[in-house]
Order: structure tokens, then sequence, then C-alpha cells
């Protein structure tokens, strides 16, 4: 038995929703990780299992190569790719269903159209402080990763037998993606009953685990090699480190989506290290993923200097702006907002 976490009024507001209307539209987040495609894919195979026939998932640019398995990525529409085609199904949709992201702006080109749409937009998130621009709000930063609420919203309205393995395998990759293999944002006992269900459902776990992160080109290999050998500065008297990776130095490895995948988590593997930073190099930003241990809230430093948000020990940002600005920004922040400063540093450090 699963505590209801998610409030009765807000079930209900849902099912009606899901059972009177026939025209859906899945949205995620740009950049879509693990937990954005896992969680968008559980919905829509759910969805098609409760027979809606109208269910399309957007994205509003590709995802990395190694979720490309999960059932269902054939069908999904990359808005950069096709805008007017894209644009067309959110005008024509009854509900919008908003997974992983907590404001307009995290969809990028998306916002417009889904803002402006008529249908009724659901928010399914676990991010801090969400905008008011949905009518049903699931919003949860306690929860391990969105693929977890939609796990818990479809249980909660009596529909458990409708998920197939499809949807639990994607729901199973979004929360094993979100919460770094269970090694952070996991100490709850109750995502680990939700785990057998998805078991019981016939994932297999131990697969889908290769299938991620096992599954890798040469050239992402050598990447990483390069990186932690050139590009890692370690910073021992913050127990913080930085990688750095211009598009130049990317294309030297034939960089595709998500080959950085998961780099800015090797660093805390360092004795005495607590707080790890990664700047990439990208189009027309510079994007920036934090990790930390213990009690350090990276959250809130990259929400203080990179625009960003997140889980305290997982987050992310961007910056506008040079390499070495970026750098800057990061070394300056780290001297203001020091990971000495919190309290259980010494159960993650040998002093």
């Amino acid at each position: 038995m699963l505590t209801k976490i998610i409030r009765e009024e807000q079930i209900q507001k849902a099912k009606k929703q899901v059972e009177e209307c026939d025209n859906f539209v899945i949205v995620t987040h740009l950049s879509p990780d693990g937990d954005a495609i896992g969680s968008s894919l559980g919905l829509y195979h759910f969805l098609t299992e409760y027979g809606k026939d109208q269910v399309s998932v957007i994205v509003p640019n590709d995802f990395p190569e190694f979720l490309k398995w999960m059932p269902g990525t054939k069908d999904i529409v990359i808005y950069e790719k096709y805008p007017d085609f894209a644009e067309q199904l959110i005008r024509e949709a009854e509900v919008i269903f908003c997974l992983d992201f907590n404001a307009p702006k995290r969809i990028a080109a998306l916002a417009a159209p889904v803002v402006a749409a008529d249908a009724v937009r659901i928010m399914v998130d676990h991010h801090l402080e969400p905008d008011g621009f949905c009518s049903i709000v699931m919003s949860y930063p306690e929860m391990s990763s969105t693929s977890e609420m939609v796990f818990r919203l479809i249980c909660r309205m009596g529909q458990f037998d409708l998920l197939s393995k499809e949807a639990a395998e994607c729901i199973y990759t979004g929360m094993m993606t979100d919460t770094g293999s269970f090694t952070y944002h996991s100490n709850e006992p109750e995502i680990y009953v939700i785990i057998g269900e998805l078991i019981k459902k016939g994932i297999d776990k131990d697969a889908i685990y290769r299938k991620v992160y096992q599954v890798y080109s040469e050239w992402r290999l050598r990447l990483f090699g390069y990186v932690l050998y050139e590009k890692m500065k370690m910073y021992p008297e913050q127990h913080a480190a930085l990688i750095t990776l211009t598009r130049k130095e990317a294309a030297r490895f034939n960089y595709v989506s998500g080959d950085a995948e998961n780099f800015v988590n090797q660093p805390l593997s360092i004795k005495n290290t607590v707080f790890s930073v990664f700047l990439r190099e990208d189009k027309d930003y510079i994007k920036v993923s934090l990790r930390s241990v213990g009690d350090f809230p990276c959250n809130q430093f990259a929400g203080t200097y990179f625009n960003g948000g997140g889980h305290k020990n997982a987050s992310g940002g961007e910056f506008h702006g040079t390499m070495k600005d970026a750098i800057d920004t990061f070394e300056k922040g780290l001297m203001q907002f020091n990971p000495n400063n919190f309290e259980d540093l010494n159960k993650h450090i040998e002093i």
C-alpha cells in the first residue's frame, strides 16, 4: 500500500479529464532526460491502453540515443524538426499534460503554443516553485522523479491493471535515471515497493540498466577519458570539482546528444569531494549540471548563479556568455557559497 501523496481533489480532476476527453498531448522540457522521456512515454502507453486514440508526445528538441530503445520513442514529435505539425497537435488537444517541468520557460519555443492553447493543462512534476500556468497542478518535490508520480497517478485513478509492460519499462527508466541508479534522492522505502510492482509487470531492470548505461560509442568513451584527464579541475579547499567542455572539443570526439550524460557525477567518487559542476557549451548557451552529496544544496547554487534549480543533490541551469565567464561565475560562487559552511559535511568527507 502506497501513501496517498497526491491530493484526492487533484486525482479526481485529472481522472475526469482522462475519462471525458479524447485528444491528448504530452509535453516535457528542453533537452529531455531519462525522467522526461520515461514519464511522458509511461503516460502515453497508459492513455493508449485506456482506449485513447489521439495521444501525442512532443519534446522541444532531440534526446539522447541511449533512451531511444524505449517503446514509443519513434512516435515522439520533435518540435525543432516539425514545428508546424507540433503546433497543430497542440491547438487540437483537449488536454495537455505538462510533465517534469514547472514553468513555461523550461520548454523553450514550445511555451508560446502551449500557453496559448485552449486545452486543459495538467502539471505532473517534482520541482520546486511551480508557475501558475496549469489549471490542475500535481507538484511534489519530495518525489524521486516525475515517473514515480505518473505511477502513483495511474494507481490512484484505480487503473493499475492498465499499466502495460511497455509503460512499466518507461517509468522504471525515468525513476532509475533521475536518482543516479538509486544513489541519491531515493531513500524512501515506497520507491522500492513501486519497483517491485514494475518488475511484476515483466520488466527486466538489469537489461534496462545495460541499455542506458552500458551501450555507448567508442567516441563517447574517448571523450570521457579526455574530460577527466584534461578538463577536470579540483578545488580541494572547497571539496568541489569542475568539468568544462566546449563545442569545438566535443566535435573532436564526434559528439552526439547524450554523450556527456553522467559526466558530472564522476568527480563525486573522488575522496573528500562533495560538489561537482559540469559546464558544456551548446549552440546558444552553456548548459550547467550540478551534483552534490550530503547537506550541500546544489539547487540553491544553481538558482543563485546559473538561472536554474532542481533538487538539493541534483540540479541544472544555464549560462548565457562565454565559457570563461561561466567558469568565473562558478569560482566566484564557490567562494561565496562554500560547501564547507554546511553542517553535515563531515559525514561525507574525511578530515
